[in-house]
């Protein structure tokens, strides 16, 4: 009896010195995040599921939407087109990744074509908050082809550009969350092909 009690205090203490050094290592962590966006914890969540699902660090920061089948690549760049005009978000520099790549080896290749799209105004206002975003600039919308010749479109995630971690200035945060919108607005639309 007597080493049984002493087998569980020792499983006793073990647990509380593991508490206290999980606890302290955390405890910085819990306390940064507290001063993040208020969407950050979800913005994680969602990411570490799609992780967790695909096993895909790049699946887990994109959004993408299947192409509708009666949409043709020519349809959907004419649509991706007109909604950025209509949006007044500018094109700033087109990939036709698929065409280059034939060019240079001679093959037939699946359509793949890489959009760049920038609001002036609001990269330059990211880029006083923080250099670092220069890395997420400009906005990408990818239409690529798969292997079975279904068309989809990809685009980052930007969630964790906006929400990710301290909060933005409430004006450069709206901005953001209004590029957010037309680029969300590109991707649900193109997908049926609507102008």
């Amino acid at each position: 009896m007597n080493a049984i009690r002493n087998i569980l205090a020792v499983i006793g203490i073990l647990a509380i010195v593991v508490g206290i050094g999980g606890y302290v290592k955390m405890a910085p962590m819990i306390a940064a995040f507290n001063e993040f966006d208020e969407e950050a914890y979800p913005t994680y969540v969602e990411m570490v599921d799609q992780l967790i699902e695909t096993g895909n660090p790049a699946e887990a920061t994109i959004w993408r939407a299947k192409v509708a089948e009666d949409v043709s690549f020519e349809d959907l760049e004419e649509s991706i087109d007109s909604i950025a005009n209509e949006r007044n978000i500018r094109n700033v520099g087109e990939l036709p990744l698929s065409r280059q790549v034939e060019l240079m080896t001679g093959e037939k290749q699946r359509m793949i074509k890489i959009y760049q799209f920038c609001n002036p105004l609001t990269a330059v206002r990211m880029l006083e908050h923080n250099l670092a975003y220069s890395a997420y600039l400009p906005c990408r919308i990818s239409i690529v082809e798969d292997k079975t010749g279904q068309l989809w479109l990809y685009t980052l995630n930007m969630n964790m550009m906006i929400h990710g971690g301290k909060p933005l200035p409430p004006a450069l945060k709206e901005e953001a969350l209004g590029v957010k919108d037309i680029i969300l607005d590109i991707l649900n639309r193109g997908e049926a092909g609507e102008f």
